[in-house]
C-alpha cells in the first residue's frame, strides 16, 4: 500500500534538510533531491518498524507573523 506524505526542506550550510512532519524523519542531502531521496528511505525504514494507520493527504499552508525587533537608534555626538 502506498501513502503519501509531505516534505519540509531547508538548508543549513552545505546541506539540505528534508522532514516528513506526519512521522517525524528527518534526513539531509548536499541536493534537494538527494535529501528527498534519503529522507524516502528513511521514512520507509521507519514505517517497517513503526506501521501507520491510514492517513490523510497532506494540507500545507503558509502564515506571515509582524516582526517586533526593536532596531537600535545611533547616538552621535
Amino acid at each position: 500500500m502506498n501513502h503519501i506524505f509531505s516534505v519540509v526542506v531547508h538548508k543549513e550550510k552545505k546541506y539540505y534538510v528534508a522532514e516528513c512532519p506526519e512521522t517525524g524523519t528527518i534526513s539531509q542531502g548536499k541536493t534537494i533531491e538527494e535529501a528527498i531521496k534519503n529522507l524516502k528511505e528513511a521514512t520507509e525504514l521507519y514505517l517497517e518498524e513503526f506501521p501507520t494507520k491510514k492517513t490523510s493527504k497532506p494540507f500545507v499552508s503558509f502564515f506571515e507573523v509582524t516582526s517586533h525587533a526593536k532596531t537600535s537608534k545611533t547616538i552621535r555626538a
